[in-house]
């Protein structure tokens, strides 16, 4: 068996469970379901593992299938790393976020950078230029959060499969525009969240939407909520009074949803008695 291949197992209390390389992986079931955890370089038998040597508890929901196919992946993504061409380079310079204390280069002018605090690629000008318009850093710096899929999205040859379908995912919710864009596709109600956002903003610019929400101590059964129109929160501290208005929601129905509850003027009771809102004083 190679060193990518996955090895699988039960571990001590029972948990289905497998290893690729030093990551190991668990499927936990509870009363509220299924779901993944994860741990590297655990130096035992998998036979010998406890749910205790699992920290990193994502808690994402996951059937027995859904296990497999995430070792699966894991161990493509192993595989194919050690395909690529990387390797660790000397690379005492300074990066937007501080300090290089580790440089890995991916292929000529394309570094990534790790700090003591964070990282990100460094392209080089020329490497720079074929980074999409709508995604290009006029510095040539991408951090590691989300600005990073730009340098996937341009030079898909220097990554992974399981990269470049996380690097699709993040660009496909925060940047959807360049999604749709690279993909020749419009994304549909429900398949990125910065989209639905945008969609949800503009659909409720002129609604009251909660901003704040606590159970009302004066009226059990009803949710107090202080709304500001499209939920755009003051910057300055509080809003003037004509800005936010306070009301009760029945908690029955009270759901904040992706974005924020909406409130319904006509169900909804608009309120202005005590408050269960820690130091709130009447306007």
């Amino acid at each position: 068996m190679s060193a990518t291949s996955p090895l699988y197992g039960t571990t001590r209390d029972g948990l289905i469970a497998a290893l690729v390389g030093d990551q190991a992986f668990a499927m936990v079931t509870n009363e509220a379901g299924s779901y993944l955890v994860k741990a590297w370089g655990l130096g035992r038998p998998i036979e010998d593992w406890t749910i205790a040597d699992f920290h990193d508890r994502r808690t994402d929901p996951v059937d027995e299938a859904g296990f497999q196919r995430t070792v699966e992946e894991w161990a493509t993504h192993v595989a194919q790393l050690a395909e690529l061409n990387r390797r660790t380079v000397s690379a005492r310079t300074s990066t937007p976020w501080g300090q290089s204390q580790h440089a890995v280069l991916y292929a000529a002018g394309i570094v990534a950078h790790s700090t003591a605090s964070h990282g990100g690629f460094a392209l080089s000008p020329d490497r720079n230029r074929l980074v999409a318009s709508s995604l290009r850093a006029g510095d040539g710096f991408y951090e590691e959060d989300c600005a990073w899929v730009a340098v996937a999205a341009a030079y898909p040859d220097l990554f992974t499969d399981f990269e470049k379908r996380h690097a699709d995912d993040i660009l496909r919710n925060v940047y959807p525009q360049a999604w749709e864009a690279i993909h020749g596709q419009v994304l549909q109600p429900g398949e990125s969240s910065a989209k639905d956002r945008s969609r949800f903003d503009r659909d409720n610019a002129d609604r009251w939407v909660v901003v704040s929400a606590i159970q009302s101590r004066q009226h059990p059964g009803f949710v107090e909520c202080i709304a500001m129109l499209g939920g755009r929160r003051s910057t300055g501290g509080r809003a003037p009074a004509d800005e936010q208005r306070r009301y009760l929601v029945d908690e029955a129905i009270y759901d904040i949803g992706a974005f924020g509850f909406v409130i319904d003027e006509a169900r909804d009771r608009p309120y202005a008695g005590p408050s269960s809102f820690v130091g709130w004083t009447e306007a």
